[in-house]
């Protein structure tokens, strides 16, 4: 009896130690674009025009949302929905908004949408502000290398 008591408490404590090592429910997914699992929605509900025409991240409306690469946008007026709606890969993260920096190593971070350059007229998100300053430091070199690692990173997330 006291064998599986001791099983039991063992069993639970490696049980805790996994759950406090697994990323947040935010980060924990594995769609081609960086999606809330519960929400279907793709940055958080940021509105991906407006970091561009606004230069800060803002988030959109509930009524004015758009169906793009499995994922549902918002937007904070219908004047960027539109603009959206012409070319979303203009706007989109780049990435599908994983982190370029964990990309560019052959991984899948997600970005977060309060922590976003946007480099070569695209918008990179990142994982960490540490990812971000690497990114800041030599946009050019990560971009490149995360293209090379694109598809193999690709490959490992869900249709």
């Amino acid at each position: 009896m006291a064998f599986w008591a001791a099983s039991g408490a063992l069993l639970g404590a490696a049980l805790m130690a996994v759950c406090l090592l697994v990323p947040p429910i935010w980060a924990a997914t594995t769609e081609r674009v960086v999606t809330d699992r519960y929400s279907g929605l793709a940055i958080s509900g940021f509105d991906p025009v407006a970091y561009f025409t606004d230069s800060t991240p803002h988030a959109g409306r509930g009524d004015l949302e758009l169906r793009y690469a499995g994922a549902t946008w918002r937007f904070r007026n219908e004047g960027n929905r539109a603009a959206f709606a012409a070319d979303p890969e203009v706007f989109m993260p780049r990435f599908g908004g994983y982190d370029p920096v964990s990309v560019a190593r052959g991984g899948s971070a997600p970005g977060h949408p309060e922590l976003w350059l946007i480099a070569e007229e695209r918008l990179y998100l990142f994982y960490s502000e540490a990812a971000r300053d690497a990114f800041a430091a030599n946009p050019v070199g990560v971009i490149e290398s995360a293209e090379r690692h694109w598809l193999e990173v690709l490959r490992t997330l869900s249709p």
